[in-house]
C-alpha cells in the first residue's frame, strides 16, 4: 500500500514534467490540480463505488462459512472418505478448498481453513512444502472462478478502458465457463505435481486431530453444504447480482445451521460480528487496492509515453499477444509487469492501446491468467507469507514448485483462451 502510494507520487511528478515538455493529449485542458484530483480522489472513489462493496460482502460470506462450521465439516467429511490414504485424502481435501474459494475471499478465511487442512495433510505424512503448495495452489484454482476477484480485475481494467469491461459489456456470466474450466485444469495440474512429489518421499504417518487444539465440532447439516457454491450458482444460473447472491447464500447457511433461532438481538449481533470480522480480514487488501486505483489513474496518463517507448513490442493480434504473454508469465511473480495487482497496470495500458481491436472476451481472461496464477502462488501474497511462517517452509522450498508449475498452468490457460476466445478474431 505504502509502496504504491510512493510510486504513484513519483509517476505523477514524471507525468507532469513530461506534459510540460511534450504535451500529453490525455491531459489537454486539465490543470495540475485537475490531474492531482483525478489520481488521488477520482481513482479511489471510482474503484470503491464499483468494486470494494463486493469484496466486503465476499469476506462477510467467508466468515459465515467459518462460523456455521460448513467449511470445517466438509473438510472432516473428505478426510473420513479418504481414510488413511494420503494422496486420495489430499486430493479430496484440496477439491473442497477449490470449491470454497470460488466464493470466499480474504486472509481470514484462508487461515481459518488452513489451520484445519494443513495439519491433516502433515499428519498423513505429506511433507510441509507439498502440503502448502497443494493448499495454496487449490486456492489459486478456485480464484480463477471467483466472482469477487472477477469484479476486482474487471474494475481495474475498466478504469483503463472505460465502458469496455463494464458489466453491460462483459459480465461474470460471460467469463464463468472459461473460469470454471481454467479452475479445473489448474487444480488437476497442481494435484498431479503434488502426487508425483509425494511419491518421492517415504511414508511417515502420524495421524492427528482434524481441528485445531483437538476441539470437537458438530457437523453442519448436509443441506447447508451447498452454501459453498450457492453464490456462483445464483450469479451464473439466475443472473442475480453479486451482493444479493452473497446475502441469500449467507442467510441460507445461517438458517440451515440453526444460527437464526436466538432472537432478533442475538441474530443482529451475530451478523454484525461476521461483517466486522470479514471487514477486518480484507482491510489491508482494501487499503492496497485504493492506492492501486491511484496508480491505475496515473498509469493511464503515462500511457502515451510508454506507448512511444515500448508500444512496438506488443503484438496487436491475438496469437502474437498470447505467445508473448506465455513467455512473460514468470514476470507476474513478485507483483511484476504482467500482474494487474502489481506494476502490470502500466503495461496493461499499453497492451490495451496496441490491441484495441481485440474483443474483451479475449483480453479479460488474458489479464486474469497472468495476474491470478502467479499472484496466488507468490510469496508476496499475504496468506502465502502467513503459510510459510505457519508451516516453517522456506521461500525457496515453496517457489521451487510454484514458479515452474505456475508457468506451465499459465501457458496452458493462455492457449486455451486463444482457442476459445481469440482464434476467430
Amino acid at each position: 500500500m505504502v509502496g504504491f502510494l510512493i510510486i504513484t507520487t513519483l509517476w505523477l511528478v514524471l507525468v507532469l514534467t513530461g506534459n510540460a515538455l511534450i504535451p500529453n493529449p490525455l491531459m489537454a485542458d486539465m490543470s495540475v490540480i485537475d490531474v492531482i484530483g483525478n489520481v488521488y480522489q477520482a481513482g479511489p472513489e471510482g474503484y470503491a463505488k464499483s468494486i470494494l462493496v463486493n469484496i466486503f460482502f465476499g469476506a462477510f460470506f467467508g466468515r459465515v462459512l467459518i462460523e456455521t462450521g460448513i467449511a470445517s465439516t466438509l473438510i472432516r467429511k473428505v478426510v473420513e472418505l479418504g481414510g488413511d490414504k494420503p494422496k486420495i485424502t489430499m486430493i479430496l481435501l484440496c477439491f473442497v478448498v477449490v470449491l470454497c474459494f470460488t466464493s470466499m475471499t480474504g486472509i481470514g478465511p484462508v487461515i481459518a481453513i488452513a489451520v484445519i487442512a494443513l495439519p491433516i495433510m502433515q499428519a498423513l505424512g505429506i511433507p510441509s512444502s507439498i502440503s502448502l503448495f497443494g493448499f495454496m495452489g487449490s486456492i489459486m484454482a478456485g480464484i480463477l472462478a471467483n466472482v469477487t476477484n472477477f469484479k476486482q480485475y474487471q474494475g481495474i481494467l475498466d478504469g483503463m478502458a472505460p465502458g469496455e469491461f463494464a458489466d453491460a459489456a462483459y459480465s461474470f456470466q460471460n467469463y464463468f465457463p472459461f473460469g470454471a474450466i481454467s479452475a479445473g485444469i489448474a487444480f488437476v495440474i497442481v494435484m498431479i505435481v503434488c502426487c508425483i512429489a509425494l511419491s518421492r518421499h517415504e511414508k511417515s504417518h502420524a495421524w492427528a486431530a482434524v481441528t485445531p487444539n483437538n476441539q470437537p465440532q458438530a457437523d453442519a447439516p448436509a443441506i447447508s453444504w451447498i452454501s459453498v457454491i450457492m453464490p456462483i450458482l445464483l450469479v451464473v444460473c439466475l443472473k442475480l447480482q453479486v451482493i444479493p447472491a452473497f446475502f441469500v447464500s449467507a442467510l441460507f447457511a445461517l438458517l440451515t445451521c440453526g444460527k437464526l433461532k436466538n432472537g432478533y438481538d442475538k441474530i443482529s449481533q451475530l451478523i454484525s460480528k461476521l461483517f466486522t470480522d470479514g471487514s477486518v480480514d480484507v482491510a489491508p487488501m482494501i487499503g492496497f487496492l485504493l492506492t492501486l486505483a491511484m496508480f491505475n489513474n496515473v498509469a493511464v496518463f503515462a500511457g502515451p509515453y510508454f506507448e512511444a517507448v515500448i508500444g512496438g513490442i506488443f503484438p496487436s493480434n491475438a496469437l502474437g499477444l498470447t505467445l508473448l504473454m506465455a513467455v512473460l508469465i514468470p514476470a507476474g511473480f513478485f507483483r511484476g509487469p504482467t500482474n494487474l495487482v502489481g506494476c502490470g497496470t502500466a503495461v496493461a495500458v499499453v497492451i490495451l492501446g496496441a490491441a484495441s481491436s481485440l474483443p474483451v472476451t479475449f483480453l479479460y481472461p488474458l489479464f486474469a491468467i497472468t495476474t491470478i496464477v502467479p499472484q496466488h502462488l507468490d510469496i508476496t501474497q499475504s496468506w502465502v507469507a502467513w503459510g510459510l511462517g505457519y508451516t516453517k517452509v522456506s521461500s525457496k522450498g515453496f517457489m521451487k514448485y510454484t514458479i515452474p508449475v505456475g508457468w506451465v498452468i499459465g501457458i496452458i490457460l493462455l492457449f486455451m483462451n486463444y482457442f476459445m476466445n481469440g482464434m476467430a478474431v
